[in-house]
């Protein structure tokens, strides 16, 4: 490849991890954006500067990718990859040889972290305990404590399995809880039980007592947890989600809280973020949401910047990259 590489960069940089993107590619060009962007959800405005691009990290459009012809790699600052995940893009993509990696490497362990404390916290009824003040010994303590429950043999559920469900089972796996994973194709190498969503069904209907939704948005899962595999659940099952809002029917999702079919919902996504003041599911019994702040950990920035650097050094090494999707 030519060098010196030009590097766009469409995020927000302040000085300290401008230098540090600055030290990491010497010798190369940093090109930045004139409206840095703030959030991943949100597409970047046109910048001509993008068309002479040999590398992007960050957010780009697929508009913005599509003209600029002479791009080699993408690497996106983000675990989810919505806007690419199609076979338009995919196509692009192979047709032009481009690389695209994401970042799951450095949400996975934090997003498993806070699937787990949604886990914990309805196992051991955190909501109710935290508001609760009984006198030992009164029925509504011993209430409380006879409800919470230590999750030895019961049955978790993971629906899409990258690297968070598969960091996520580690976490899970000295609870001794039976752990089934789900994904579109069956490897031999996830170390658990593995079902394909075709043979989902049977799974949520007799086995599972937690569901953990991780699943990215694309064509195929977008309302994946509908009105009929609500209507499936085992009940008294509990249904957490860290994937995206889009991926569930929360109409469905409510009318299966109310009549008390699952008996929890713990949420960290949903659509559309946040909810509007007002929101039946804001009021739902036992839904608990968190602003989608999974992923979120001390140093995320500085560690994201590194985890591109990393793959940054290995792209010009001609080294296999880390977190390639594409």
């Amino acid at each position: 490849m030519s060098l010196p590489l030009k590097i766009f960069v469409d995020l927000a940089t302040p000085p300290d991890l401008l230098e540090l993107l600055q030290n990491g590619t010497r010798g190369h060009e940093l090109v930045l954006p004139q409206t840095p962007v703030t959030s991943v959800l949100v597409e970047a405005p046109p910048d001509p500067r993008f068309a002479a691009a040999d590398v992007a990290f960050g957010q780009p459009t697929v508009r913005a990718i599509t003209e600029a012809t002479g791009l080699k790699w993408v690497h996106v600052s983000s675990s989810g990859i919505t806007r690419y995940d199609n076979a338009a893009f995919r196509a692009l993509a192979a047709e032009r040889k481009l690389v695209v990696t994401n970042s799951a490497a450095v949400y996975a362990e934090a997003c498993a972290v806070h699937a787990l404390s949604f886990l914990l916290a309805q196992a051991r009824h955190l909501p109710l305990g935290l508001k609760t003040r009984a006198a030992n010994g009164a029925s509504e303590w011993t209430a409380l404590r006879g409800a919470s429950s230590t999750l030895r043999g019961q049955t978790v559920l993971i629906l899409g399995f990258g690297a968070i469900g598969r960091r996520l089972v580690e976490l899970l796996q000295p609870l001794h809880m039976n752990i089934i994973a789900c994904r579109r194709e069956v490897r031999g190498d996830e170390g658990v039980r593995v079902v394909t969503p075709g043979q989902v069904a049977p799974v949520l209907t007799h086995e599972a007592d937690h569901i953990i939704n991780i699943l990215p948005d694309n064509a195929e899962s977008r309302q994946f947890f509908d009105a009929g595999r609500f209507a499936r659940l085992k009940p008294g099952a509990v249904f957490y989600n860290i994937g995206r809002g889009s991926t569930v029917d929360q109409s469905a999702l409510l009318e299966a809280l109310r009549s008390g079919r699952l008996q929890a919902a713990w949420l960290d996504v949903t659509d559309p973020e946040p909810l509007p003041a007002g929101h039946p599911l804001l009021s739902a019994p036992n839904c608990f949401i968190t602003p989608h702040v999974a992923g979120g950990h001390r140093g995320e920035a500085h560690t994201l910047v590194r985890h591109f650097l990393d793959n940054f050094d290995r792209f010009v090494r001609g080294q296999p990259l880390l977190d390639r999707v594409m």
